[in-house]
């Protein structure tokens, strides 16, 4: 009897779903980390070096002191009732600990919570929030997810109806965005980030976007905007960040704000502002403009991507839609307790006058201002390579230069069916064991090759990284130069 599933019978929207962060690449580097582990010096390089994805602490970051502590003490509170705990954690992080589990029934750290988080922990996140923009914010506007990317297919599937309904989409952009479009049918409408002026969003190209997608029957839903930019790393002007809200406004799109980066700041003359305090400062209320903000405690300076924490904010929406949007969420019963507990410490870490404070404050500047040098580096390293040409890593944990390839490389590219800088990628891996992500695996102007390195391996290392690309960059042009 033939196979009952096969790959032709399976759902299509599964099929064009891509994921390029975790593509053909990455399971290609996998494969070469298992051959050195089996044939030590079998390969022209002794280990694999992960530039592919933002995963901190693979990279060697290490986790904030005061934030472990207190994760320590919450789940296993035994030790609060012990002496000799007192000597081996901050005070501050005893009492942060005492006050969290007194926020869950029972203590009990391995039960399920409400849909939306712990209360007590989304009045910690409403609080923080309130901190830093300067305006109120309701605990019950909070959705904490298993880090961000959950309350992008939430609002995916609330959205999208079928595959007439759009959703404006920043190229390049991460590659969830047009994974979660395509497995949840609808479109993906670009917008194309101007690269001549650092990544520049023109409100000009999302009006003629928008129109010519309307002139196809498409219903245009949402705009997302990732800022700090993801691969791009540009960091919006406040009176671009006005002009978008208006669009919105006038336009009658969802807001949905991808802030995961917000702390990854790298230069003095730009600073985060939440799309949320903007939308606030302008004088619109609840009734003007539908915002979701995301949130995550994966990237900043806390990098703890497998504890799967995060949320959304959602502002804008009437009762009946947020009661949608509350059952879209009780079907995954809660986000784990762990990533709770993080999203609320991440919102709401040591202040001044705390005995962690110190401690917390020069991990925090350290790792920072490490991310910084460490763009700076690889900035100024890509652009003296021939043929690479590097916009600012004005903030998140990417660079995103251009390679200008040879004609002969990209017919070679054609003649391996491969896109060009996935081609040139790939012999990047073979020769290094550098992983870094093809430009066409995020969407570029036709005609343009990119690729996508992360800022996080160790500062130590980035010289050997620096070199080891330089040598393989001059070998690939000496081969293919026309």
């Amino acid at each position: 009897m033939a196979a009952s599933v096969t790959v032709e019978n399976l759902n299509p929207k599964v099929l064009k779903c891509e994921y390029a962060v975790r593509g053909e690449i990455v399971i290609h580097a996998q494969r070469l980390q298992q051959q050195l582990q089996t044939q030590p010096g079998s390969l022209p390089f002794d280990e694999i070096l992960y530039c592919n994805i933002g995963n901190p602490q693979s990279l060697g970051q290490q986790p904030v002191t005061f934030f472990r502590e207190v994760l320590a003490l919450c789940d296993y509170p035994c030790l609060l009732e012990k002496e000799e705990t007192k000597s081996l954690f901050s005070a501050d992080a005893i009492s942060r600990a005492k006050q969290i589990l007194a926020t869950i029934p029972g203590r009990a750290t391995g039960a399920y919570s409400h849909s939306q988080g712990i209360k007590g922990l989304r009045d910690a996140i409403a609080a923080g929030i309130m901190s830093r923009d300067g305006f109120p914010a309701n605990a019950d506007d909070i959705f904490i997810t298993d880090g961000a990317s959950p309350g992008v297919h939430m609002m995916m599937q609330l959205l999208i109806r079928n595959e007439k309904d759009g959703i404006l989409c920043p190229i390049p952009q991460y590659p969830l965005y047009s994974a979660s479009i395509a497995l949840h049918g609808g479109a993906l409408v670009p917008y194309y980030l101007n690269e001549k002026t650092g990544w520049g969003l023109e409100i000009s190209d999302l009006k003629m976007q928008l129109e010519n997608a309307r002139s196809k029957g498409i219903d245009v839903r949402a705009l997302v905007v990732i800022n700090p930019g993801n691969p791009t790393g540009q960091v919006l002007a406040e009176d671009n960040q006005y002009d978008i809200v208006k669009f919105c406004k006038n336009e009658g799109l969802v807001l949905l704000a991808d802030e995961v980066y917000q702390e990854n700041i790298y230069v003095d003359n730009k600073k985060f502002n939440s799309f949320k305090k903007i939308v606030r400062s302008m004088g619109y209320g609840e009734d003007d403009l539908p915002l979701v903000s995301l949130q995550s405690v994966s990237k900043g300076y806390y990098g703890e991507c497998g504890k799967r924490g995060g949320y959304m904010e959602i502002t804008g929406f009437s009762t009946p839609v947020r009661e949608q949007i509350y059952k879209i969420a009780s079907v995954n019963l809660c986000s784990n307790i762990t990533g709770q507990i993080l999203a609320s410490l991440v919102m709401n870490p040591p202040k001044v006058g705390d005995e962690s404070y110190a401690s917390y404050k020069a991990e925090k500047d350290g790792i920072l201002e490490s991310l910084a040098r460490r763009a700076k580096a690889l900035e100024d390293a890509f652009n003296k390579l021939e043929g690479f040409s590097c916009n600012k890593a004005e903030g998140a944990m990417y660079l995103f230069p251009q390679i200008h390839l040879p004609q002969k490389a990209i017919e070679a590219a054609k003649a391996a069916k491969k896109a060009p800088d996935a081609f040139y990628a790939l012999r990047l891996l073979e020769s290094t064991g550098i992983v870094v992500v093809p430009g066409s695996g995020f969407r570029q102007v036709p005609g343009t090759w990119h690729i996508r390195c992360t800022i996080l391996p160790q500062e130590d290392k980035i010289p050997a990284v620096i070199s080891r690309f330089r040598a393989f960059h001059e070998a690939f042009l000496a081969e293919y130069r026309d």
